[in-house]
C-alpha cells in the first residue's frame, strides 16, 4: 500500500526488541510470536499496514530465522523480511531479537514501540 493511495496513512518505522529464554527454535519461536503479537495489538495493524519488517539477533541466537518464524506463523506471505545478525559489543543482552517494522499507521496515530523481557533495558523509555 502506498502512501499516494489514501493520504490518513504515513510510513512510519516501529522498534522493539525482546529476549529469548536460550539459543533453541522453540524459544525463539515463543519470543518472536510474543512481540510480533504485541506490536500488532499495541498499533492495531493488519497484514496490508505491514510492508517490512527485519529482524537482529545477537550473535548467541543461531538455531532458526525468526523471520521464517513470523511469515510463517502469521502467514504474512506479502511482507518483506529481513534476518541480520546483531553487530557485536561486550557487555550486550544475551539472546536478543530485535525489529524494525516498516508499515503505514493512520496519520494522527503515534507509534508504540515495545520492548519485552530483559530488552527492556535498551530503551527504559519506552517501557
Amino acid at each position: 500500500m502506498s502512501e499516494k493511495s489514501n493520504t490518513n496513512l504515513k510510513l512510519t518505522a516501529i522498534r522493539g526488541a525482546t529476549t529469548s529464554k536460550g539459543d533453541t527454535e522453540s524459544y525463539i519461536k515463543e519470543a518472536v510470536i510474543e512481540l510480533i503479537e504485541q506490536l500488532i495489538c499495541l498499533n492495531d495493524l493488519k497484514q496490508e499496514h505491514i510492508i517490512s519488517i527485519t529482524f537482529t539477533v545477537t550473535k548467541d541466537l543461531t538455531s532458526c530465522f525468526p523471520a521464517a518464524i513470523a511469515r510463517k506463523f502469521f502467514n504474512f506471505d506479502s511482507v518483506a523480511f529481513l534476518d541480520c545478525q546483531q553487530m557485536f559489543v561486550p557487555g550486550d543482552i544475551k539472546f536478543c531479537i530485535r525489529v524494525m517494522a516498516l508499515v503505514t499507521l493512520k496519520h494522527d496515530r503515534q507509534p508504540v514501540h515495545t520492548y519485552l523481557n530483559e530488552s527492556s533495558k535498551l530503551r527504559p523509555d519506552r517501557c
